[in-house]
């Protein structure tokens, strides 16, 4: 069975991205979750932040193992022996960025394959920039984030 990783920022993850996550170990003997440095990206929480915070959530998940990764992911699929990369669709906006991104990888990396896998319908609005903006304003994340990511909202915003 085939190793897949499931790239993102991640910042914060969401119950949207664990069941992702989750829901792609039913499929995939072994997920790494690729907690990704976008440069382009002004990140709200730093690379270690956002990495333990991914391993605190997927905790009771021992098929999914946790990484940080600066980089082209297709160098990353080759590092890690991985064919596959896991990407949730949330709307049909996400379709055509994610289309261009997995033809992308394809004619980087020969046989790198995609898999587009649906949030479970409770989490289709969400999103870590609304998560960040509800913290930001003093509203309650827990509907979307776990306690480990509440906590370090908490610590920067003691509203949230």
């Amino acid at each position: 069975m085939p190793v897949a990783l499931y790239p993102g920022t991640f910042d914060p993850i969401t119950f949207g991205h664990i069941d992702i996550a989750v829901r792609a170990t039913k499929i995939f003997s072994r997920v790494i979750a690729v907690v990704a440095e976008n440069p382009a990206k002004h990140h709200f929480f730093s690379a270690q932040e956002r990495v333990a915070m991914v391993k605190e959530a997927l905790v009771g998940h021992p098929s999914v193992e946790v990484i940080s990764y600066s980089g082209l992911i297709v160098n990353c699929l080759r590092e890690q022996k991985a064919t596959v990369l896991i990407r949730g669709l949330r709307a049909i906006s996400d379709f055509e960025y994610e289309f261009q991104m997995a033809f992308t990888n394809r004619n980087m990396l020969s046989g790198a394959e995609t898999v587009f896998l649906m949030p479970s319908a409770k989490y289709v609005y969400l999103n870590s920039t609304m998560v960040k903006e509800i913290a930001k304003l003093g509203g309650d994340v827990a509907p979307f984030v776990p306690e480990c990511v509440r906590a370090r909202f908490r610590a920067k915003f003691p509203a949230a």
